[in-house]
């Protein structure tokens, strides 16, 4: 016994077990966390009535829907794919900068709103996706539109951020200018 030596196979580290034919095929994405992220709610606007049916395929399956949901699993993974190739077709530097700013900055959304703000804007000129947070308060500012973020290292550079006071009377200022250029446009 004392002769018998371990045999581990470590070129092969994929379970080879088939997927049975009547699940579709689907190239995976193979992409990092980072862009993935970068992504998320372009993918989910885009992909929501998919995630829907395979989150309602998980739940009626009780845990046990491994295989049952497989189908609804790769029409979500294809349309992730779909999101990230109009992307990347269509806003390749600013995805790219805007990702890996969140490479950097260890997924901190807050530190990378500059590059988020640029993406955005060329992910809904071009593709016609929104970014919209779940159950943002309809009275309030989105967090990634606010225009000064608090805890970003960026924000130190200026002098108003500082102090307290008067970052809030800067905000202040800003609401007002926006109310007024709202109501000027309005009239």
């Amino acid at each position: 016994m004392a002769n018998d030596r371990p045999n581990f196979n470590q070129h092969v580290l994929i379970d080879t077990t088939p997927m049975p034919e009547s699940i579709p095929k689907v190239q995976e994405i193979g992409s990092t966390s980072a862009p993935l992220l970068s992504a998320a709610y372009f993918i989910g606007a885009r992909c929501k009535p998919y995630n829907d049916d395979y989150m309602m395929c998980k739940t009626e399956s009780y845990g046990k829907g491994e295989l049952e949901c497989m189908k609804e699993g790769r029409k979500v993974t294809r349309c992730a794919a779909s999101v990230l190739a109009d992307v990347n077709a269509h806003c390749l530097d600013q995805f790219r900068n805007h990702w890996q700013c969140l490479e950097n900055q260890n997924h901190q959304l807050w530190q990378c709103r500059r590059a988020e703000r640029r993406l955005n804007a060329c992910v809904f000129d071009k593709i016609g996706l929104e970014k919209v947070i779940p159950d943002t308060p309809k009275d309030e500012v989105p967090v990634h539109l606010r225009q000064h973020q608090i805890y970003a290292t960026h924000a130190q550079d200026e002098p108003a951020l500082r102090r307290p006071r008067a970052f809030a009377r800067a905000i202040a200022k800003q609401e007002k200018e926006a109310q007024a250029a709202t109501q000027q446009s309005s009239s």
